[in-house]
């Protein structure tokens, strides 16, 4: 009876305790998801005022004004600084201006450059006389490449490495060369603060440099004359790669905003989380469609898997997978990820969900720091529009992303919980499935007291009848025997 009673208490004791314990983490997990979704817009810190670090201008980077031409280039000059020398037409139709600015040479970095240092292939006895054939501007400029490569060979062996140069290689006929971004005879120095107008970026990337010229970036340039930043700061000059392509941009928002994890985290909860698995244009282009990239990397190192080379892999299984053709669902993404480690021995693909803008115009579009977005409802409540899209994403060979739709479910189902590890924002990814296996483990807790007192009740006359005998028998004496 005691051993009994002793045990009852003991399961009582151990199930209270588990049910406070519970009790109390939920309490305080709601609390916290409380604080950051009622987060006070006042509390809310603004964004660094870094700017980036000043460019030192040595004598070299600024114009001459005694500079003067070599005798060889003078000669060169007397002809292709004339106002009315005739265009050159290439055979595919385009004129190609033959007028070199004396002036404007003398004034660029190339100033001390001779012109047979890059025209090295020219007769100065028949040049000008016999017609040279030119099949087409572009292969006019691909013929100068290697000119560059002997006094720029570092620039060049970036640009090697570059998407760019991918591209080249590739043979679009859109990839810019180094003429196609340098003026060799009007060439100034980066370090110099010029109009945003002479940024070369713009010729291919019309609508992203309209979006950056009215952001706060180009507007800090162009209205207000500071050195704000420009394409090169953010995406390097030659070495350029995918913009998706790891974290090169938001390292590159934090260049120069250096203390911006430390004054979020004043008044944003999990800071460093945020910044891990959100895009600063997030919040920081309040107007910008968002959508969630769930993407491909290795479950060893956490590094952006990449497709290789003549090896599709991904647009083959994605196309395979996705039989209604509308997205992947929690099924079809699970066997795509099951087919896709069957044919990666090396390593095994796991999803990296990360928030972000749907395209590179909206990226930059950013806005004053006062207009930034600070409501945390934007994101933490169901059916939050940032987590309505949803796509699929691995970076192809050159490191431009390769993209998959997929349903929206998958972010709230069970079955996908462990290929998306960590990626969880409260109140819009909710899964209900585990909220129901967290109820019945806290009345399972509740029940193990519950039906121990509940039988102890049931079978107390039993057991004080059985006791009451036992009692009784050990009171009789032992019946003794004769041995006749």
């Amino acid at each position: 009876m005691k051993n009994c009673s002793r045990t009852g208490r003991q399961w009582l004791k151990h199930g209270l305790l588990m049910s406070g314990l519970l009790g109390l983490a939920l309490t305080l997990f709601e609390a916290v998801a409380v604080a950051a979704e009622t987060a006070p817009a006042s509390a809310a810190a603004p964004a660094s005022d870094a700017k980036p670090a000043p460019k030192i201008i040595s004598a070299a980077d600024k114009p001459r004004d005694d500079a003067t031409l070599g005798e060889e280039d003078e000669a060169c000059q007397k002809c292709h600084d004339k106002t009315d020398i005739p265009a050159k037409k290439t055979e595919a139709g385009e004129m190609l201006p033959m007028r070199i600015s004396t002036q404007d040479f003398l004034q660029s970095m190339h100033f001390e450059t001779s012109c047979t240092d890059c025209h090295d292939s020219s007769d100065g006895k028949d040049h000008g006389k016999v017609p040279v054939p030119m099949k087409s501007m572009r292969d006019y400029r691909m013929s100068f490449q290697n000119a560059c490569t002997t006094c720029h060979k570092k620039n060049v062996a970036e640009f090697k490495d570059s998407l760019h140069a991918v591209l080249v290689k590739e043979g679009s006929d859109k990839a810019p060369t180094c003429s196609d971004c340098h003026n060799s005879h009007t060439l100034r120095s980066v370090k110099l603060v010029e109009p945003i107008a002479n940024v070369p970026c713009a010729n291919c990337h019309k609508e992203i440099f309209r979006a950056y010229s009215e952001d706060v970036h180009g507007l800090e340039r162009i209205a207000k004359g500071k050195k704000a930043p420009l394409c090169a700061d953010c995406h390097s000059s030659h070495k350029i790669q995918a913009a998706s392509l790891g974290d090169g941009i938001k390292d590159a928002c934090l260049s120069c905003h250096k203390d911006s994890v430390v004054k979020h985290e004043v008044w944003l909860p999990n800071a460093a989380q945020h910044f891990e698995a959100i895009a600063c244009a997030v919040c920081h282009a309040p107007y910008a469609q968002r959508r969630v990239n769930l993407r491909m990397v290795d479950s060893v190192g956490g590094k952006q898997i990449q497709e290789k080379k003549g090896v599709p892999r991904f647009d083959r299984l994605a196309k395979a997978m996705d039989g209604s053709d509308v997205g992947l669902d929690t099924k079809e993404l699970s066997s795509f990820l099951t087919e896709f480690n069957l044919e990666s021995p090396d390593n095994k693909a796991i999803l990296s969900g990360r928030l972000e803008v749907r395209s590179g115009v909206q990226s930059h579009q950013l806005s004053k720091k006062e207009e930034a977005l600070k409501d945390c409802k934007v994101c933490h409540e169901a059916g939050a529009v940032p987590f309505v899209s949803v796509v699929l994403s691995i970076a192809g060979p050159d490191g431009r992303p390769l993209r998959q739709g997929v349903e929206k479910e998958v972010l709230t189902s069970a079955t996908n919980f462990g290929s998306m590890r960590g990626f969880y924002a409260i109140g819009s990814t909710r899964i209900k499935l585990l909220d129901y296996l967290l109820v019945l483990v806290l009345l399972g807790v509740l029940c193990v007291p519950i039906a121990h007192l509940t039988a102890h009740r049931l079978f107390k006359n039993k057991r004080d009848a059985l006791n009451a005998a036992r009692a009784k028998a050990a009171m009789q004496p032992p019946s003794s025997t004769t041995k006749s």
